[in-house]
């Protein structure tokens, strides 16, 4: 028998995971005292039991000691296995040593969690200088990809679309949601200066006046690339865009400045919550746990 947490803040989704994977739901407590320590307890019965916890690894230091507390616990009650659902894995960014005396915090990160749980489940993880999670992880380490759903959203909701991805690392990425989509894309080259000064080239836009532009990125943080290329579709005379994201980071101002450059609509998958979450992964990831099996 499966059991199903959702972290706090995490409900929905896990909500949705339940239905689609016929997992029972079960019951958490995370309380923190006023000092910054946690207290986790589990309310439900989890002896003999497969127990996954599904919690999206954004703000990863504010959640990675209740993470431990939790699996830890679990396994103290006598769990079968346990298993993470990280929608969102954070901690993939620093992936080398850049300068002398800095953490390669993706491997660190990576061992932690293998040191706690049987498997790992997350969605399109930014693998850079990895070629997959099990160049980090030592435990089975499932990546769902969300471009088939994308895809279909894309189809279903937006007319004559010509997808953009944001740089050359994108094109792969963005090519494939495109394929299935039917629709053409093009891809920008852009020069990153800072956290929020981005400089994007001036798309081709002379052959899709027509179209409607989506933007596809797979993480939307500060959206400096997205308000950057937005700003250069409005001069190029072009519709007014549809931004899709994969991962709703929005960091700081992010949603608000990106709303207010002149878009149609924002959307993103819910691998973290967020009001623009209308993609649901779900499905998709309870096809990967019963892969587990």
């Amino acid at each position: 028998m499966r059991l199903l947490f959702a972290y706090p803040g995490n409900e929905d989704q896990a909500v949705s995971l339940a239905r689609e994977s016929g997992a029972e739901l079960g019951q958490m407590t995370v309380h923190h005292f006023p000092d910054g320590e946690s207290l986790v307890r589990l309310e439900s019965e989890v002896r003999d039991k497969d127990v996954i916890l599904l919690c999206s690894l954004d703000h990863p230091d504010n959640k990675a000691m209740t993470v431990m507390f939790f699996a830890q616990t679990a396994r103290e009650f006598g769990a079968r296995s346990v298993t993470l659902v990280a929608p969102y894995l954070g901690y993939m960014r620093q992936d080398k040593r850049f300068h002398e005396g800095e953490a390669v915090t993706s491997k660190i990160f990576a061992a932690f969690l293998s040191r706690y749980f049987d498997a790992l489940i997350t969605v399109d993880p930014h693998l850079h200088r990895h070629k997959s999670l099990e160049e980090i992880y030592s435990i089975p380490a499932r990546v769902v990809h969300a471009a088939e759903s994308i895809a279909v959203w894309i189809s279903r909701h937006v007319t004559q679309p010509v997808l953009i991805g944001p740089d050359e690392e994108s094109r792969q990425w963005v090519s494939d949601v495109a394929g299935r989509a039917g629709a053409p894309y093009t891809v920008l080259t852009k020069r990153r200066r800072g956290d929020k000064d981005v400089q994007v080239s001036v798309p081709d836009t002379e052959h899709y006046k027509d179209h409607t532009p989506v933007l596809v990125d797979d993480i939307i943080s500060t959206a400096r690339t997205m308000i950057e290329t937005v700003k250069h579709l409005s001069d190029a005379g072009m519709r007014p865009p549809v931004c899709v994201g994969v991962h709703a980071v929005f960091a700081g101002d992010g949603y608000e400045a990106l709303k207010a450059a002149g878009v149609d609509s924002i959307v993103t998958c819910n691998t973290i919550s967020h009001f623009t979450n209308a993609i649901d992964l779900c499905p998709m990831i309870a096809r990967h746990l019963d892969h587990l099996e």
